[in-house]
C-alpha cells in the first residue's frame, strides 16, 4: 500500500448509496450526503480491529474506495473521473453502539483504530467502467455482500464533482462510496474480506482481499469523559440489517386464540363498545370508515401504518422503492388487520388492488384506512374486507408520504397499537386494548344473551318501563330464566 493511501489528508464517507442498501433501509435519499473519517483509522490488509469492551454492534460495510489523483475543485461530472487514481477495497466498519449521540457526523462510530481497511491492491481508475465495478464481502468464508456500482443511486463520477463544489479533492484523499445491502454485526473472531474487482474490464483487475480480524478490546470507556455506548432495538435493527437477523421477531405470538377470535366474531360491536365504555374506555371508535363489503365482519390484531403530509423531498426520500407501505403488506401476517393513518383525508388512495391482493394472499383479516381506496370494485371483488372512506383515484404521492409501519398511529380519532384488537362490522370499527379482550368479550356476550330475553319479553307485549334496564323484578325473573335453561340442558 502506498504511503498516500496509507495516511490520506481527507477520507470523505458516503451514507446512504446503493439502491439495495436504501430499499432495505427504506428510505431513499433525493442526494448524496456525506460525513468525515480520521486518517488515523486506516488499517491495512491482514490487521485487526478490536470491538471494545462494554459494545456489541460492530458492524462491517464492504465498499468501493476511490483514490483522488490530480487534485478537483469545482469540476462537472464529465470531467470527475478523470481525477481519480486508483480504485480499491475499503471496510467502512462501524459501531453502532455509539451511533445515536454523534447523530449523524459518525466521528466515534466510524472513526476508532482500525476503523477503515483500505487495499490490498489499487486499480488504476483508466483501466475501468466506473459504471461496472463490483464489490464482494466475506464474513468467515460465506458471500454476505455482491453489487455492483450499477446498482448505485448515484454515479461513482457524481460524488467527485459534488464535493469538488465545497473543496479541495487533493492527490491522495480518499472517498468512501457506501456499501450495499448486507451489511451486518461482525463479533471477535470473525474475519471479513473485501474486494473489489472489475470482471468486464480487460484483465479482469483486482483489488485482491482486503483482509480484517475483529478482536475483543479490553479497555472500557470513561463515563466521566463522555457518553457511554447505548444501543435499542432501533440501532440493533439497523446494524444487523433486519430486526429477525437482530433475534427481535417476537418469541410468542400475538395472535388471537381460536376461542377468543370465536366470541369476538359473534359479539357485535355495539356491545363490545358498551362493555369498553363501562370500563372507562370512551375513545375507542374509528370513526367515517364503513365496509366496502356490506355485511362483513372482521377480527384480528393490528398492524399499523402512519402516513405523513405529502412532501417533495420527503416522498423522494420514503415514498420509492421498497417503503413503509410496501414493507407491511408484504409482513402482515394470517389474522391481521393493517390499520392505516391518513389522518381523515378522504381524497386520496392508501391502497389499491395490487397490495389488496398481497394482503389478501398473506391472509390478513383486513384493512382499516381513515383515507380512502382506490380501485374500489377490483378490491371488492378480490374479496379483502376493507373499512374505508370511501373510493379514490389517486395514487400515492397525492397527499400522503408513507412513513413509518408497526407505531402508535391515530386512525380516524382512535390511538392504535401494534397488537391492539380490531373488531368492524355494520355498526363500525372499534379498538381493543388486548390485556381486555377476552373479559370484554365474555361481557358482550353474556349482555347479547340478556338483550335478546329482553327483546322476547317486548315482543311478547311487555312495555319496555322496568325491563330495558332491568329492575329488580325482571332481574329476578331473568335470572330464573336462565337457571331453567341451564337445568333443562343434558
Amino acid at each position: 500500500m502506498t504511503d498516500s493511501i496509507a495516511r490520506p489528508g481527507k477520507i470523505i464517507a458516503i451514507h446512504l448509496s446503493y439502491a439495495s442498501r436504501a430499499d432495505q433501509r427504506g428510505r431513499r435519499p433525493a442526494h448524496p450526503s456525506y460525513f468525515f473519517k480520521v486518517a488515523s483509522s486506516v488499517a491495512a490488509s491482514g490487521s485487526t480491529v478490536e470491538r471494545p469492551a462494554g459494545t456489541e454492534l460492530l458492524a462491517f460495510e464492504g465498499e468501493i474506495a476511490l483514490v483522488i489523483g490530480t487534485p478537483a475543485r469545482h469540476v462537472g461530472i464529465a470531467d470527475a473521473w478523470s481525477h481519480v487514481a486508483s480504485v480499491t477495497a475499503a471496510n467502512d466498519l462501524g459501531l453502532y453502539d455509539l451511533r445515536a449521540n454523534d447523530k449523524g457526523s459518525n466521528v466515534r462510530s466510524k472513526g476508532g483504530d482500525g476503523y477503515t481497511p483500505l487495499g490490498p491492491d489499487l486499480i488504476d481508475a483508466n483501466t475501468v467502467d466506473p459504471n461496472d465495478i463490483r464489490v464482494r464481502t466475506w464474513v468467515n468464508g460465506e458471500l454476505r455482500q455482491d453489487d455492483n456500482s450499477s446498482g448505485l443511486i448515484f454515479p461513482l463520477p457524481q460524488f467527485v464533482a459534488d464535493l469538488s463544489q465545497h473543496f479541495t479533492l487533493e492527490t491522495g484523499d480518499v472517498i468512501l462510496t457506501g456499501t450495499p445491502a448486507g451489511s451486518s454485526v461482525i463479533v471477535p473472531g470473525d474475519v471479513v474480506e473485501v474486494e473489489v474487482d472489475a470482471p468486464n474490464a480487460p484483465g479482469a483487475p483486482t483489488s485482491g482481499r482486503l483482509v480484517t480480524t475483529v478482536t475483543q478490546g479490553e479497555v472500557p470507556f470513561d463515563e466521566t469523559l463522555g457518553s457511554l455506548p447505548a444501543v435499542d432495538d432501533t440501532q440493533r435493527t439497523e446494524a444487523w440489517g433486519s430486526a429477525e437477523a437482530a433475534g427481535l421477531t417476537p418469541t410468542t405470538s400475538t395472535a388471537l386464540s381460536p376461542e377468543l377470535r370465536a366470541k369476538l366474531e359473534k359479539a357485535p360491536t355495539a356491545g363490545l363498545s358498551s362493555q369498553l365504555r363501562k370500563r372507562g374506555l370512551h375513545s375507542c371508535f374509528i370513526d367515517g370508515v364503513a365496509a366496502n363489503l356490506p355485511g362483513t365482519k372482521i377480527v384480528g390484531t393490528a398492524r399499523t401504518l402512519r402516513f405523513i403530509p405529502a412532501r417533495e423531498d420527503l416522498f423522494k426520500s420514503h415514498g420509492g422503492g421498497y417503503n413503509a407501505q410496501k414493507r407491511l403488506f408484504d409482513a402482515v401476517d394470517e389474522g391481521e388487520i393493517i390499520v392505516i393513518e391518513a389522518r381523515g383525508d378522504a381524497t386520496t388512495g392508501t391502497l389499491g388492488d395490487i397490495l389488496a391482493l398481497r394482503a389478501k394472499t398473506r391472509g390478513a383479516a383486513g384493512v382499516v384506512t381513515d383515507g380512502g381506496v382506490r380501485d374500489f370494485d377490483e378490491v371488492a371483488r378480490i374479496g379483502l374486507p376493507v373499512f374505508s372512506q370511501g373510493a379514490h383515484p389517486s395514487v400515492l404521492g397525492r397527499k400522503h408520504v408513507p412513513w413509518e409501519l408497526d407505531v402508535t398511529i391515530g386512525c380516524g380519532g382512535a390511538a392504535v397499537q401494534p397488537g391492539d384488537v380490531i373488531v368492524g362490522d355494520s355498526d363500525g370499527v372499534i379498538v381493543i386494548p388486548p390485556s381486555i379482550a377476552a373479559e370484554i368479550a365474555d361481557a358482550a356476550l353474556a349482555q347479547e344473551d340478556e338483550d335478546s330475553w329482553i327483546a322476547a319479553q317486548v315482543e311478547s307485549g311487555h312495555p319496555v318501563d322496568g325491563l330495558f334496564p332491568m329492575n329488580a323484578g325482571w332481574r329476578a325473573k331473568y335470572e330464573a330464566s336462565r337457571a331453567q335453561e341451564e337445568g333443562d340442558r343434558p
